[in-house]
């Protein structure tokens, strides 16, 4: 596939590419001898096309909860975690990490970034790890590559992306290379279609175009849209590209490397969104038993992995049983170092007066403390080079003690 200009591209595709299952990038930094970042190794995954936290992570116990999602809220194979919140029960096989505090949650937490709710704009601001009083696309580099750049001595080590140039999040002056492994381009059952990315923002011909769409997939015409149910046969190639590209991170970590950042899409559920997530979610579940198994207890034991989405979604589920673009959403926390079995985070509500504009979940804090947070106990970063330099703007808070 041409490398193509990110923002040149992503004005006439909309939603189409943010969320586009294929595009899938990982980025290695490594240190010189002296390992100036120590043993420990952070892990950043951009979960590309806003994922649902609230179906990830379910607020079961919020008596609005089943109100505002009568088909996606009935808490049917959801695993309990504290009494207040249960799990997908397509991250089913984490729970044992749960179990041993390798794994956990931040909910109602988002970027700056408020009410346009454009994927794009949503990762822009998210990799660069800025406020909203700087222009969107106009930051030259990334927040994880500011944080290398604070740290002297190190050494470029690997990045390689699918599809696309380099994760945003590590542009800057800190050196990092590109590598980009043999893998076909599928368009699978979570690809967009071309009247999604036309009628994206007109409710009225969204839905004619959904109509049309069903009535074709039901004649056999045609397997269109996203949230159609991925054969075990697209399941199985998503994995073994997963597979491929974990083994290769791995590696690289139980060398020099210290920091990596995946990208990983297809989170972009506006219809059948109980089919459509099974996929992303079965990839993400599989980067983290993967990565704990390749890296071994000694490695996985000094390891931090912080999953991050551009914005959540609607508090509502749509008239396609699926969700549109909203606000707050939950982050992903797993890794030896880690001190899980936690849901973080102050819970806001699902009432109507709780929620953001009347429709999305309530932000509650901003994802760039509780990165800054792992980054300061993995590393030991002052706070005010968290706070100016790496997230300039950026109000730390009491420190909630994420490792351990």
């Amino acid at each position: 596939m041409t490398l193509l200009n990110r923002r040149i591209f992503l004005r006439g595709a909309a939603c189409s590419m943010a969320a586009h299952p294929f595009v899938t990038t990982v980025t290695l930094a490594g240190s010189d001898g002296g390992r100036p970042l120590g043993d420990h190794r952070l892990i950043v995954v951009i979960l590309r096309g806003a994922m649902d936290g609230l179906d990830v992570v379910q607020p079961l116990a919020d008596p609005d909860f089943a109100r505002l999602r009568p088909n996606l809220g009935t808490g049917i194979g959801t695993l309990p975690l504290d009494g207040f919140f249960g799990l997908h029960p397509g991250l089913a096989d984490l729970m044992p990490l749960w179990t041993a505090g390798e794994l956990g949650f931040v909910h109602a937490t988002s970027t700056p970034y408020r009410d346009k709710r454009s994927h794009f704009d949503g990762q822009d601001l998210l990799e660069a790890g800025t406020g909203m009083d700087a222009a969107i696309g106009t930051q030259r580099d990334g927040w994880l590559n500011r944080m290398l750049q604070a740290v002297p001595g190190l050494t470029a080590e690997t990045a390689f992306a699918v599809g696309r140039e380099a994760v945003p999040l590590l542009n800057g002056a800190a050196p990092v290379m590109n590598w980009a492994p043999d893998q076909k381009l599928d368009l699978s059952a979570q690809s967009r279609l071309l009247m999604d990315h036309i009628y994206h923002d007109d409710e009225l011909f969204r839905q004619a175009a959904t109509e049309a769409a069903d009535l074709a997939a039901e004649l056999g015409e045609a397997r269109m849209g996203e949230g159609m149910e991925p054969t075990a046969k697209s399941r199985g190639a998503k994995l073994a590209d997963v597979n491929a590209l974990v083994d290769f991170a791995a590696d690289r970590l139980l060398e020099e490397t210290r920091i990596a950042a995946f990208s990983l899409s297809g989170w972009d559920t506006h219809r059948r969104q109980e089919g459509a997530i099974t996929t992303p979610l079965a990839r993400l579940q599989q980067v983290i038993l993967r990565l704990k198994s390749a890296l071994g207890p000694e490695v996985w034991g000094k390891t931090t992995l912080l999953a991050m989405t551009e914005f959540g979604r609607t508090a509502a589920e749509n008239g396609s049983r699926g969700t549109d673009h909203g606000t707050a959403g939950a982050m992903v926390l797993a890794g030896g170092a880690l001190r899980g079995q936690r849901v973080l985070g102050e819970w806001p509500g699902l009432s109507e007066a709780a929620l953001y504009d009347r429709r999305d979940l309530m932000p509650t804090s901003d994802v760039r403390s509780w990165a800054g947070h792992a980054m300061r106990s993995a590393y030991g970063f002052d706070r005010n080079v968290i706070e100016r330099a790496i997230f300039p703007g950026v109000t730390l808070g009491e420190d909630p003690g994420l490792l351990r």
